[in-house]
């Protein structure tokens, strides 16, 4: 009987812990969304220089990175982590302006998926790169007319990628003593540079007072609360479990373009979404045990 119990709690522990890693990706998607209904009155930069300052603020409230101590080691690579938090919110923010939100994440996706298969010599692990490859044939203007997707745009959110995966490299080194709590001393150190680098570009929009109630809200969905509810599915969720589901965002941020911002995908976009989703869900799915899954908070588990 105690055992029936305890698989029921399991059972429903997990559920659970799906239903807010669902609400986690989704108050992402929505944030993400929100910032770019601000871009014409703000502009991306300065969208970009409030989400990093109040997100640090409330990072810092939450985690208060002042009592962290690291080595010399760690410095090097948490001053790398820092800027190459910064540099993927900046570089991403940018990229949304002239491209579709779901094709912007799943081009950014490619970044830690090609980290997770770099030199893979398995043979099911090339199935995911050809996936990859032909997620990316059917996104980029590869081949088509180049009025599907923004070149400029396509490669910021490529750009983005490759800042997500050095900060996975980095965030590793720097966050191997303190975890969670090295993202807000990253961020502190991504604010110092992009966020008075983004209000030099801003918009003259951006010194309105009613400004600032939304990017508060920008910041609380893109960054408080899903790190919050990710926390929350990390300690219940097995590894695999969880990244197969982070591989549903790109899918999320398409119906939230869809939802929030009028945006279409043609067929080939779909494909190339879905073959993305696929190739991420499935390198996740045959990892090695040890290999680690790295959230968009930047959170890591082996």
């Amino acid at each position: 009987m105690l055992r029936i119990w305890q698989k029921k709690l399991s059972s429903s522990q997990t559920i659970m812990s799906v239903m807010v890693l669902l609400i986690s990706m989704t108050s992402i998607q929505c944030g993400a969304a929100l910032a770019k209904t601000l871009f014409p009155s703000a502009g991306a930069t300065g969208i970009t220089a409030l989400r990093l300052g109040f997100g640090t603020l409330i990072l810092c409230l939450i985690f208060k990175p002042w009592r962290l101590r690291f080595s010399p080691q760690q410095r090097k690579a948490l001053i790398l982590y820092g800027i190459a938090l910064g540099a993927m919110n900046y570089l991403f923010y940018l990229s949304i302006r002239t491209v579709p939100l779901g094709v912007a994440v799943a081009l950014e996706f490619t970044g830690p998926l090609a980290l997770a298969l770099f030199g893979s010599r398995r043979a099911t692990d090339f199935i995911w790169v050809l996936l990859a490859v032909l997620g990316l044939w059917w996104l980029l203007p590869l081949g088509h007319s180049l009025s599907h997707v923004d070149p400029l745009g396509a490669a910021l959110a490529v750009a983005a990628g490759v800042c997500w995966a050095i900060y996975i490299l980095a965030g590793q080194r720097a966050g191997a003593d303190h975890g969670p709590a090295t993202v807000a001393m990253g961020s502190i150190i991504g604010s110092l540079i992009f966020v008075p680098l983004g209000l030099v570009f801003a918009a003259e929009g951006i010194w309105q007072l009613s400004i600032l109630p939304v990017a508060l809200a920008v910041a609380v969905l893109s960054s408080a609360l899903p790190y919050s509810l990710e926390m929350v599915a990390l300690t219940r969720l097995p590894a695999r479990t969880f990244g197969t589901l982070m591989s549903l965002e790109p899918g999320m941020a398409a119906i939230s373009g869809m939802l929030f911002l009028n945006e279409s995908l043609t067929r080939s976009q779909w494909l190339g979404l879905l073959a993305i989703i696929l190739a991420s869900a499935g390198s996740t799915i045959t990892s090695r045990p040890r290999q680690a899954v790295v959230t968009e908070s930047g959170k890591a588990i082996d």
